[in-house]
């Protein structure tokens, strides 16, 4: 698609305050930076309890606290003190037409609450994160296990079995970013802000519903069971080549399924050797019925076959398969994952060097992608923001700053 490079970014203009922590609401905060909203992100001096996070670089910095928050402008203000919690409430209600909007997934109370903070701004739009509905604090690893996930990953026999994405926090985010637009949307069609609650549990949940499990386990009265590589209701698994690199395949039609018997050279033998044995092929259903039969036979193919030639054979069809890869092997082997993608460029921070940073994954035809920006050092943008949203003078900064309310960068 081409980009209308002069065109202001979807989102110019929007302001955006984030107190936050971990994934979810900084996710949500990024995702809305890259579409060109003014994310300010405050924390304490010193930085939140995420500051440290793992990955780290070998500088020691945080490579994780670092990349959730690029785009955004850094400030350090203590919040938990007096005159931290009147700059963040005079923040909100000087950041204009286009701002008082907080996004939030610590447990704010007293003079940063929801309704002590709306006396400073009628119309303030307050996005609040928790864990669970009834209170209780929840984490993705905590509302995961409880949804049913880790029971039905992994291979039999081997539950329960992680996974190592915070999915959870990840869809959390996103759907944080939708509650901004939508809250951002009512107010400008009635003039009304409003207090939007999400939970992580809610979010986990929900998905369950939405994609069918928990009707499965009510309707049908059972539990799915982990099935390693297989995908449940039609054929889909991993293959090992002979120089020993693994592919994922997947048919999840009918016409899929001939094109990968085409490929394999299987048209004709595969569906008698399965009539032979009693495996009707012929729906999603049988397929993934038959899935051990049908690997059995798919298994020499490939472990004859080294990945270029698999890549070769499989690319002269429209067959459904992927590449399994580390992320280093992504970096080196995946076009996607470079600076041909439009999405992608590459960042210099003199605290990690050299990197690839993504921005956002939308194409918008009339507006403007934002380039992925470097990393924005702890505090870099302190003093800035509170001259240009709250008008101080140096002498003030000064003070704060003596006072230890506002935090200095941390290089």
């Amino acid at each position: 698609m081409t980009e209308t490079k002069n065109a202001a970014p979807v989102l110019d203009g929007l302001r955006i305050v984030e107190l936050s922590a971990f994934i979810a609401a900084p996710l949500c905060g990024l995702t809305l930076a890259q579409l060109g909203a003014e994310v300010v992100r405050i924390d304490p001096p010193g930085g939140n309890m995420d500051f440290h996070r793992w990955p780290l670089a070998p500088s020691g910095d945080s490579l994780y606290w670092a990349s959730l928050n690029r785009g955004k402008r850094s400030v350090q203000i203590d919040f938990r003190r007096a005159e931290g919690k009147r700059l963040v409430t005079e923040l909100l209600a000087k950041s204009g037409p286009d701002g008082g909007i907080l996004v939030t997934n610590l447990p704010l109370d007293g003079n940063l609450s929801y309704e002590v903070l709306r006396r400073s701004r009628e119309d303030l739009i307050v996005i609040r994160l928790s864990g669970s509905p009834d209170g209780k604090s929840e984490l993705d690893y905590t509302v995961n296990c409880a949804v049913g996930f880790p029971m039905m990953t992994g291979r039999p026999g081997y539950t329960p079995t992680n996974h190592v994405l915070p999915a959870w926090d990840a869809i959390a985010g996103l759907t944080l970013a939708n509650a901004v637009l939508a809250a951002e949307r009512h107010r400008r069609r009635t003039g009304e802000g409003q207090l939007v609650e999400l939970a992580l549990s809610d979010v986990a949940m929900s998905m369950c519903s939405n994609l069918g499990y928990i009707a499965e386990a009510e309707v049908s009265r059972t539990d799915r069971k982990p099935d390693g590589n297989y995908v449940y209701g039609a054929f889909g698994s991993s293959f090992l080549t002979a120089d020993g690199r693994y592919v994922m395949v997947v048919a999840i039609s009918d016409r899929q399924w001939r094109v990968l018997l085409e490929a394999l050279e299987m048209t004709t033998s595969l569906p008698e050797a399965a009539r032979l044995e009693g495996h009707p092929l012929d729906s999603e259903g049988a397929r993934y019925l038959a899935r051990e039969f049908i690997s059995e036979k798919f298994r020499p193919w490939f472990g004859s076959r080294t990945l270029a030639e698999v890549i070769r054979d499989l690319e002269s069809h429209p067959v459904l398969w992927g590449v399994y890869r580390t992320q280093s092997q992504m970096l080196a082997e995946d076009d996607r994952c470079s600076e041909r993608n439009p999405m992608f460029r590459r960042v210099v921070d003199p605290r990690f060097g050299s990197f690839l940073a993504s921005g956002s994954p939308l194409s918008f035809a009339a507006s403007a992608r934002v380039a992925p920006a470097p990393p924005t050092p702890l505090g870099a943008d302190t003093a800035s923001v509170l001259v240009e949203w709250l008008g101080l003078r140096t002498e003030e900064l000064e003070q704060l700053a003596a006072r230890g309310v506002v935090g200095h960068q941390h290089l």
